[in-house]
Protein backbone atom coordinates (compact mmCIF):
# COMPACT_ATOMS: atom_id res chain seq x y z
CA UNK A 1 0.00 0.00 0.00
CA UNK A 2 1.39 3.40 -0.98
CA UNK A 3 1.50 6.59 1.06
CA UNK A 4 0.43 9.60 -1.00
CA UNK A 5 1.64 13.19 -0.56
CA UNK A 6 -0.28 16.31 -1.66
CA UNK A 7 -0.48 16.27 -5.45
CA UNK A 8 0.43 12.57 -5.61
CA UNK A 9 -1.39 10.36 -8.11
CA UNK A 10 -2.53 6.74 -8.00
CA UNK A 11 -3.66 4.73 -11.03
CA UNK A 12 -6.89 2.96 -10.09
CA UNK A 13 -7.77 -0.60 -11.06
CA UNK A 14 -10.90 -1.30 -13.07
CA UNK A 15 -14.16 -1.47 -11.18
CA UNK A 16 -15.37 0.22 -8.04
CA UNK A 17 -13.09 1.75 -5.41
CA UNK A 18 -13.91 2.83 -1.88
CA UNK A 19 -12.44 5.80 -0.03
CA UNK A 20 -12.94 5.84 3.73
CA UNK A 21 -12.16 8.54 6.28
CA UNK A 22 -12.57 7.19 9.83
CA UNK A 23 -12.94 9.50 12.78
CA UNK A 24 -15.12 12.50 13.73
CA UNK A 25 -15.68 13.56 10.13
CA UNK A 26 -18.47 13.79 7.58
CA UNK A 27 -17.58 12.61 4.08
CA UNK A 28 -19.21 14.10 0.97
CA UNK A 29 -18.48 14.21 -2.75
CA UNK A 30 -19.10 16.37 -5.81
CA UNK A 31 -19.48 14.75 -9.23
CA UNK A 32 -18.34 17.14 -11.97
CA UNK A 33 -17.22 17.44 -15.56
CA UNK A 34 -13.79 18.54 -16.80
CA UNK A 35 -14.66 22.15 -15.98
CA UNK A 36 -15.23 21.32 -12.32
CA UNK A 37 -18.97 22.01 -12.54
CA UNK A 38 -21.84 19.92 -11.25
CA UNK A 39 -24.67 19.37 -13.73
CA UNK A 40 -27.46 19.67 -11.15
CA UNK A 41 -28.16 19.15 -7.44
CA UNK A 42 -28.06 15.37 -7.89
CA UNK A 43 -24.26 15.57 -8.27
CA UNK A 44 -23.79 16.50 -4.58
CA UNK A 45 -23.45 13.36 -2.44
CA UNK A 46 -23.61 14.00 1.31
CA UNK A 47 -25.36 12.83 4.47
CA UNK A 48 -28.79 14.07 3.38
CA UNK A 49 -28.38 12.75 -0.17
CA UNK A 50 -26.13 9.69 0.12
CA UNK A 51 -26.34 8.36 -3.42
CA UNK A 52 -25.90 9.43 -7.03
CA UNK A 53 -25.33 7.32 -10.15
CA UNK A 54 -22.01 5.57 -9.60
CA UNK A 55 -21.38 7.02 -6.11
CA UNK A 56 -22.78 5.74 -2.79
CA UNK A 57 -22.00 7.08 0.69
CA UNK A 58 -22.33 4.69 3.64
CA UNK A 59 -21.20 6.28 6.88
CA UNK A 60 -17.54 7.20 6.56
CA UNK A 61 -17.03 5.33 3.27
CA UNK A 62 -17.71 6.52 -0.26
CA UNK A 63 -17.80 3.90 -3.01
CA UNK A 64 -17.32 5.11 -6.57
CA UNK A 65 -17.93 2.94 -9.62
CA UNK A 66 -16.57 5.07 -12.51
CA UNK A 67 -18.49 3.29 -15.31
CA UNK A 68 -21.70 3.91 -13.40
CA UNK A 69 -21.29 7.69 -13.12
CA UNK A 70 -23.73 9.87 -15.03
CA UNK A 71 -22.93 10.80 -18.62
CA UNK A 72 -20.27 13.49 -18.88
CA UNK A 73 -18.86 12.98 -15.38
CA UNK A 74 -15.06 12.89 -15.39
CA UNK A 75 -14.24 13.78 -11.80
CA UNK A 76 -15.35 13.01 -8.23
CA UNK A 77 -14.00 15.34 -5.54
CA UNK A 78 -13.91 13.84 -2.04
CA UNK A 79 -14.57 16.30 0.78
CA UNK A 80 -14.36 15.99 4.57
CA UNK A 81 -15.78 18.28 7.21
CA UNK A 82 -16.14 17.94 11.00
CA UNK A 83 -19.08 15.84 12.13
CA UNK A 84 -19.69 18.64 14.65
CA UNK A 85 -20.30 21.73 12.46
CA UNK A 86 -19.09 24.04 15.26
CA UNK A 87 -15.64 22.44 15.26
CA UNK A 88 -12.71 23.58 13.12
CA UNK A 89 -10.71 20.85 11.43
CA UNK A 90 -7.62 22.15 13.20
CA UNK A 91 -9.14 21.01 16.49
CA UNK A 92 -9.33 17.40 15.27
CA UNK A 93 -6.71 14.81 14.29
CA UNK A 94 -5.64 15.02 10.66
CA UNK A 95 -8.10 13.01 8.55
CA UNK A 96 -6.63 9.94 6.86
CA UNK A 97 -8.01 8.72 3.55
CA UNK A 98 -7.93 4.95 3.00
CA UNK A 99 -8.37 3.70 -0.58
CA UNK A 100 -9.40 0.10 -1.29
CA UNK A 101 -10.40 -1.80 -4.41
CA UNK A 102 -13.60 -3.75 -5.10
CA UNK A 103 -12.25 -6.73 -3.08
CA UNK A 104 -11.40 -4.47 -0.11
CA UNK A 105 -7.68 -4.73 -0.78
CA UNK A 106 -5.76 -1.61 0.33
CA UNK A 107 -4.41 0.56 -2.49
CA UNK A 108 -3.16 3.74 -0.83
CA UNK A 109 -3.42 6.03 2.16
CA UNK A 110 -3.19 9.81 2.42
CA UNK A 111 -2.87 12.02 5.50
CA UNK A 112 -2.63 15.74 4.66
CA UNK A 113 -0.94 18.40 6.74
CA UNK A 114 -3.12 19.23 9.73
CA UNK A 115 -5.53 22.05 8.80
CA UNK A 116 -5.84 25.31 10.72
CA UNK A 117 -9.14 27.23 10.99
CA UNK A 118 -10.63 25.61 7.89
CA UNK A 119 -13.98 23.85 8.22
CA UNK A 120 -13.78 21.80 5.03
CA UNK A 121 -10.97 19.93 3.29
CA UNK A 122 -10.79 18.92 -0.37
CA UNK A 123 -9.10 15.62 0.42
CA UNK A 124 -8.77 13.90 -2.95
CA UNK A 125 -10.25 13.61 -6.41
CA UNK A 126 -10.90 10.67 -8.69
CA UNK A 127 -10.47 11.76 -12.29
CA UNK A 128 -10.45 10.27 -15.77
CA UNK A 129 -7.46 10.49 -18.08
CA UNK A 130 -8.22 8.90 -21.44
CA UNK A 131 -9.82 5.56 -20.66
CA UNK A 132 -8.21 5.22 -17.21
CA UNK A 133 -9.18 6.57 -13.81
CA UNK A 134 -6.74 7.92 -11.26
CA UNK A 135 -6.84 9.34 -7.75
CA UNK A 136 -5.00 12.55 -6.85
CA UNK A 137 -4.31 13.56 -3.23
CA UNK A 138 -5.25 17.23 -2.62
CA UNK A 139 -5.34 18.38 1.02
CA UNK A 140 -6.76 21.81 0.08
CA UNK A 141 -8.30 23.65 3.07
CA UNK A 142 -11.51 25.66 2.77
CA UNK A 143 -12.88 28.01 5.44
CA UNK A 144 -16.37 28.76 4.12
CA UNK A 145 -18.05 25.53 5.20
CA UNK A 146 -19.66 22.79 3.19
CA UNK A 147 -22.31 25.19 1.90
CA UNK A 148 -19.73 27.60 0.48
CA UNK A 149 -17.79 24.78 -1.10
CA UNK A 150 -20.89 23.35 -2.76
CA UNK A 151 -21.76 26.77 -4.18
CA UNK A 152 -18.30 27.12 -5.71
CA UNK A 153 -18.86 23.87 -7.58
CA UNK A 154 -22.21 25.12 -8.90
CA UNK A 155 -24.63 23.99 -6.17
CA UNK A 156 -26.67 26.42 -4.09
CA UNK A 157 -27.45 25.46 -0.51
CA UNK A 158 -30.49 26.48 1.49
CA UNK A 159 -29.46 26.99 5.12
CA UNK A 160 -31.55 26.41 8.22
CA UNK A 161 -30.79 26.39 11.92
CA UNK A 162 -30.69 22.59 11.95
CA UNK A 163 -27.24 21.04 11.45
CA UNK A 164 -28.76 18.54 9.02
CA UNK A 165 -30.69 21.13 7.07
CA UNK A 166 -28.42 21.95 4.08
CA UNK A 167 -30.13 20.70 0.93
CA UNK A 168 -28.81 21.37 -2.55
CA UNK A 169 -30.86 23.18 -5.14
CA UNK A 170 -29.79 23.91 -8.68
CA UNK A 171 -28.59 27.41 -9.47
CA UNK A 172 -27.68 28.97 -12.78
CA UNK A 173 -24.15 30.35 -13.05
CA UNK A 174 -23.68 34.08 -13.24
CA UNK A 175 -22.52 35.96 -16.35
CA UNK A 176 -18.93 34.96 -15.62
CA UNK A 177 -19.73 31.26 -15.74
CA UNK A 178 -19.29 30.85 -11.96
CA UNK A 179 -22.11 30.69 -9.42
CA UNK A 180 -22.52 33.50 -6.87
CA UNK A 181 -20.31 31.67 -4.40
CA UNK A 182 -21.43 33.49 -1.28
CA UNK A 183 -25.08 33.95 -2.11
CA UNK A 184 -26.72 37.24 -2.97
CA UNK A 185 -24.30 40.07 -2.17
CA UNK A 186 -25.58 43.60 -1.60
CA UNK A 187 -23.92 46.39 -3.58
CA UNK A 188 -25.36 49.58 -2.06
CA UNK A 189 -22.67 51.79 -3.59
CA UNK A 190 -23.22 50.61 -7.16
CA UNK A 191 -19.61 49.41 -7.40
CA UNK A 192 -20.21 46.37 -9.63
CA UNK A 193 -21.97 48.16 -12.55
CA UNK A 194 -19.18 50.74 -12.62
CA UNK A 195 -16.48 48.07 -12.71
CA UNK A 196 -18.19 45.88 -15.27
CA UNK A 197 -18.85 48.86 -17.52
CA UNK A 198 -15.15 49.74 -17.37
CA UNK A 199 -14.16 46.12 -18.04
CA UNK A 200 -16.50 45.95 -21.03
CA UNK A 201 -14.69 48.88 -22.65
CA UNK A 202 -11.47 46.92 -22.26
CA UNK A 203 -12.96 43.74 -23.68
CA UNK A 204 -12.93 41.87 -20.37
CA UNK A 205 -15.79 39.70 -19.08
CA UNK A 206 -17.94 40.92 -16.17
CA UNK A 207 -17.20 40.12 -12.54
CA UNK A 208 -19.44 38.83 -9.75
CA UNK A 209 -19.37 40.17 -6.21
CA UNK A 210 -18.32 37.62 -3.60
CA UNK A 211 -19.30 37.91 0.04
CA UNK A 212 -16.03 36.45 1.28
CA UNK A 213 -13.99 38.98 -0.68
CA UNK A 214 -16.27 41.75 0.61
CA UNK A 215 -15.65 40.55 4.18
CA UNK A 216 -11.87 40.36 3.72
CA UNK A 217 -11.86 43.83 2.12
CA UNK A 218 -13.87 45.27 4.99
CA UNK A 219 -11.52 43.85 7.64
CA UNK A 220 -8.43 45.06 5.81
CA UNK A 221 -9.82 48.54 5.18
CA UNK A 222 -10.67 48.75 8.88
CA UNK A 223 -7.16 47.71 9.88
CA UNK A 224 -5.64 50.33 7.58
CA UNK A 225 -7.94 53.02 8.95
CA UNK A 226 -7.03 52.09 12.53
CA UNK A 227 -3.34 52.35 11.67
CA UNK A 228 -3.82 55.53 9.68
CA UNK A 229 -1.85 54.26 6.67
CA UNK A 230 -2.14 52.08 3.59
CA UNK A 231 -0.39 48.73 3.40
CA UNK A 232 -0.62 45.21 2.01
CA UNK A 233 0.31 44.12 5.52
CA UNK A 234 -1.18 46.00 8.49
CA UNK A 235 0.55 46.55 11.87
CA UNK A 236 -1.10 43.42 13.27
CA UNK A 237 1.15 41.43 10.94
CA UNK A 238 -1.68 40.15 8.72
CA UNK A 239 -1.56 40.59 4.95
CA UNK A 240 -4.55 41.24 2.74
CA UNK A 241 -3.90 37.85 1.08
CA UNK A 242 -4.08 36.06 4.41
CA UNK A 243 -7.41 37.77 5.00
CA UNK A 244 -8.70 36.54 1.64
CA UNK A 245 -7.70 32.94 2.39
CA UNK A 246 -9.01 33.28 5.95
CA UNK A 247 -12.39 34.35 4.60
CA UNK A 248 -12.67 31.01 2.79
CA UNK A 249 -11.76 32.20 -0.72
CA UNK A 250 -8.94 30.00 -2.04
CA UNK A 251 -7.64 31.59 -5.23
CA UNK A 252 -5.57 30.98 -8.32
CA UNK A 253 -5.22 34.68 -9.15
CA UNK A 254 -5.49 37.71 -6.91
CA UNK A 255 -5.11 41.48 -7.15
CA UNK A 256 -5.82 44.39 -4.85
CA UNK A 257 -6.25 48.16 -4.82
CA UNK A 258 -5.50 49.88 -1.50
CA UNK A 259 -6.43 53.55 -1.75
CA UNK A 260 -7.27 56.50 0.49
CA UNK A 261 -9.03 59.64 -0.62
CA UNK A 262 -11.97 58.81 -2.92
CA UNK A 263 -15.37 59.59 -1.39
CA UNK A 264 -17.57 57.46 -3.59
CA UNK A 265 -17.38 54.22 -5.56
CA UNK A 266 -17.43 56.26 -8.76
CA UNK A 267 -14.40 58.27 -7.61
CA UNK A 268 -12.64 55.04 -6.62
CA UNK A 269 -13.17 53.41 -10.02
CA UNK A 270 -12.13 56.63 -11.75
CA UNK A 271 -8.90 56.58 -9.73
CA UNK A 272 -8.24 52.97 -10.80
CA UNK A 273 -8.66 53.91 -14.45
CA UNK A 274 -6.30 56.90 -14.36
CA UNK A 275 -2.97 55.04 -14.34
CA UNK A 276 -1.65 52.00 -16.16
CA UNK A 277 -1.01 49.62 -13.27
CA UNK A 278 -4.36 49.92 -11.50
CA UNK A 279 -6.17 49.99 -14.85
CA UNK A 280 -4.52 46.72 -15.92
CA UNK A 281 -5.63 45.08 -12.67
CA UNK A 282 -9.22 46.26 -13.04
CA UNK A 283 -9.31 45.05 -16.66
CA UNK A 284 -7.47 41.77 -16.04
CA UNK A 285 -9.54 39.01 -17.72
CA UNK A 286 -8.13 36.42 -15.31
CA UNK A 287 -10.34 37.75 -12.51
CA UNK A 288 -13.91 36.53 -12.11
CA UNK A 289 -14.90 37.82 -8.66
CA UNK A 290 -14.49 41.04 -6.70
CA UNK A 291 -15.08 42.58 -3.30
CA UNK A 292 -14.96 46.22 -2.14
CA UNK A 293 -15.13 47.95 1.22
CA UNK A 294 -14.22 51.32 2.69
CA UNK A 295 -13.83 52.61 6.24
CA UNK A 296 -13.65 56.18 7.53
CA UNK A 297 -10.73 57.04 9.77
CA UNK A 298 -12.39 59.13 12.48
CA UNK A 299 -9.46 61.37 13.56
CA UNK A 300 -8.36 62.37 10.06
CA UNK A 301 -11.59 61.95 8.13
CA UNK A 302 -9.76 59.95 5.45
CA UNK A 303 -11.54 57.10 3.68
CA UNK A 304 -9.58 53.86 3.31
CA UNK A 305 -10.59 51.60 0.44
CA UNK A 306 -9.77 47.97 -0.27
CA UNK A 307 -10.80 46.37 -3.56
CA UNK A 308 -10.03 42.69 -4.12
CA UNK A 309 -10.02 40.90 -7.46
CA UNK A 310 -9.66 37.14 -7.66
CA UNK A 311 -10.27 33.90 -9.48
CA UNK A 312 -11.23 30.92 -7.30
CA UNK A 313 -9.09 27.84 -6.91
CA UNK A 314 -10.18 24.70 -8.74
CA UNK A 315 -8.09 21.57 -9.36
CA UNK A 316 -8.44 22.09 -13.12
CA UNK A 317 -7.40 25.71 -12.74
CA UNK A 318 -4.29 24.68 -10.82
CA UNK A 319 -3.39 22.20 -13.56
CA UNK A 320 -3.90 24.93 -16.18
CA UNK A 321 -1.68 27.35 -14.28
CA UNK A 322 1.10 24.78 -14.06
CA UNK A 323 0.72 23.92 -17.76
CA UNK A 324 1.04 27.62 -18.67
CA UNK A 325 4.30 27.91 -16.71
CA UNK A 326 5.67 24.82 -18.46
CA UNK A 327 4.65 26.13 -21.87
CA UNK A 328 6.31 29.50 -21.29
CA UNK A 329 9.44 27.79 -19.93
CA UNK A 330 9.65 25.56 -23.00
CA UNK A 331 9.27 28.54 -25.28
CA UNK A 332 12.39 30.02 -23.70
CA UNK A 333 14.26 26.74 -24.14
CA UNK A 334 13.17 26.53 -27.79
CA UNK A 335 14.49 30.07 -28.43
CA UNK A 336 17.87 28.89 -27.20
CA UNK A 337 17.92 25.69 -29.23
CA UNK A 338 17.12 23.37 -26.31
CA UNK A 339 14.56 20.54 -26.29
CA UNK A 340 11.37 21.08 -24.30
CA UNK A 341 10.91 19.73 -20.79
CA UNK A 342 8.29 17.08 -20.11
CA UNK A 343 5.90 17.34 -17.18
CA UNK A 344 6.80 14.87 -14.45
CA UNK A 345 4.08 13.94 -11.92
CA UNK A 346 6.55 13.19 -9.11
CA UNK A 347 8.39 16.48 -9.57
CA UNK A 348 4.97 18.18 -9.73
CA UNK A 349 4.02 16.60 -6.41
CA UNK A 350 7.21 17.85 -4.77
CA UNK A 351 6.91 21.34 -6.30
CA UNK A 352 3.29 21.71 -5.23
CA UNK A 353 4.11 20.54 -1.72
CA UNK A 354 6.89 23.14 -1.45
CA UNK A 355 4.67 26.01 -2.60
CA UNK A 356 2.01 24.97 -0.09
CA UNK A 357 4.65 24.62 2.63
CA UNK A 358 5.99 28.14 1.97
CA UNK A 359 2.48 29.50 2.55
CA UNK A 360 1.82 27.35 5.61
CA UNK A 361 5.14 28.05 7.34
CA UNK A 362 5.59 31.64 6.14
CA UNK A 363 8.92 31.43 4.32
CA UNK A 364 10.21 31.87 0.78
CA UNK A 365 13.40 29.88 0.39
CA UNK A 366 14.88 26.74 -1.13
CA UNK A 367 15.77 25.46 2.34
CA UNK A 368 12.67 24.64 4.39
CA UNK A 369 12.55 25.46 8.12
CA UNK A 370 13.32 21.80 8.89
CA UNK A 371 16.39 21.88 6.63
CA UNK A 372 14.80 20.11 3.66
CA UNK A 373 16.37 20.79 0.26
CA UNK A 374 14.95 20.45 -3.29
CA UNK A 375 16.52 17.03 -3.83
CA UNK A 376 15.10 15.87 -0.49
CA UNK A 377 11.61 16.91 -1.57
CA UNK A 378 11.99 15.23 -4.95
CA UNK A 379 13.14 11.99 -3.35
CA UNK A 380 10.32 12.10 -0.78
CA UNK A 381 7.83 12.30 -3.66
CA UNK A 382 9.38 9.17 -5.19
CA UNK A 383 11.53 10.78 -7.88
CA UNK A 384 14.76 9.05 -8.87
CA UNK A 385 16.10 11.83 -11.14
CA UNK A 386 19.89 12.01 -10.93
CA UNK A 387 20.08 15.80 -11.08
CA UNK A 388 17.62 18.25 -9.54
CA UNK A 389 17.30 22.03 -9.73
CA UNK A 390 14.72 24.41 -8.30
CA UNK A 391 13.39 27.90 -8.99
CA UNK A 392 11.06 29.64 -6.56
CA UNK A 393 9.33 33.02 -6.62
CA UNK A 394 6.93 34.87 -4.34
CA UNK A 395 4.51 37.61 -5.30
CA UNK A 396 4.27 37.30 -9.09
CA UNK A 397 0.67 37.40 -10.27
CA UNK A 398 0.63 35.22 -13.40
CA UNK A 399 2.57 32.49 -15.21
CA UNK A 400 3.89 35.11 -17.66
CA UNK A 401 5.11 37.36 -14.83
CA UNK A 402 6.87 34.58 -12.95
CA UNK A 403 8.64 33.11 -15.99
CA UNK A 404 9.72 36.58 -17.10
CA UNK A 405 11.13 37.21 -13.63
CA UNK A 406 13.04 33.97 -13.63
CA UNK A 407 14.47 34.69 -17.08
CA UNK A 408 15.66 38.11 -15.84
CA UNK A 409 17.58 36.48 -12.97
CA UNK A 410 20.88 34.81 -13.95
CA UNK A 411 20.61 31.89 -11.53
CA UNK A 412 16.99 31.08 -12.32
CA UNK A 413 17.62 31.55 -16.03
CA UNK A 414 20.49 29.05 -15.82
CA UNK A 415 18.14 26.40 -14.42
CA UNK A 416 15.57 26.98 -17.16
CA UNK A 417 18.27 26.72 -19.83
CA UNK A 418 20.23 23.79 -18.39
CA UNK A 419 20.68 21.30 -21.27
CA UNK A 420 20.81 18.30 -18.93
CA UNK A 421 17.34 18.85 -17.49
CA UNK A 422 14.64 16.83 -19.24
CA UNK A 423 11.63 17.02 -16.91
CA UNK A 424 9.81 19.62 -14.81
CA UNK A 425 7.17 19.95 -12.12
CA UNK A 426 5.41 23.20 -11.19
CA UNK A 427 3.71 24.18 -7.94
CA UNK A 428 1.55 27.17 -7.01
CA UNK A 429 -0.14 28.22 -3.78
CA UNK A 430 -1.99 31.39 -2.80
CA UNK A 431 -1.98 33.13 0.57
CA UNK A 432 0.74 34.11 3.02
CA UNK A 433 2.44 37.49 3.13
CA UNK A 434 3.39 37.56 -0.56
CA UNK A 435 0.07 36.37 -2.00
CA UNK A 436 1.48 33.86 -4.51
CA UNK A 437 4.18 31.21 -4.12
CA UNK A 438 5.67 29.47 -7.18
CA UNK A 439 8.00 26.50 -7.51
CA UNK A 440 9.70 24.97 -10.54
CA UNK A 441 11.46 21.65 -9.89
CA UNK A 442 13.72 20.38 -12.66
CA UNK A 443 15.10 16.88 -13.12
CA UNK A 444 17.49 15.16 -15.44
Amino acid sequence: MGELVPGGNLALPGGAVTVRVPGPFDVSALVTDDGGRVRDDGDFVFFNQPAAPGAVLRGDALTVDPPGLRTGATRVTVVVSPADPETALGGLPSPTLHVTDAKNRPLARFTPRRPGPETVLLLAELYRRGDRWKLRALGQGYADGLAGLARDFGVDVVDDTSPTAPLPASVAPGPDGFPPAAGSVADPDGFLPLVNSARATGGSPPLSLDGRLMSAARVHAGAMAAAGRLGVETPDGVSVYQRVIGSGFAYLAVGEHLVSGPRTAAEFVAYCLRTDGPRRTLHDPAFTHAGLAYVHDGPSGDVYWTALWARPFTPDGLAGTAAAVIDLTNRERTRHGLPPLSADPLLTTAAQAHSADMVARAFCAHTAPDGGQPWDRAAAAGSTRRSVGENIACGQRSPADVVEGWMNSPGHRANILTPGFTHIGVGFAGGGRAGTYWTQLFGG
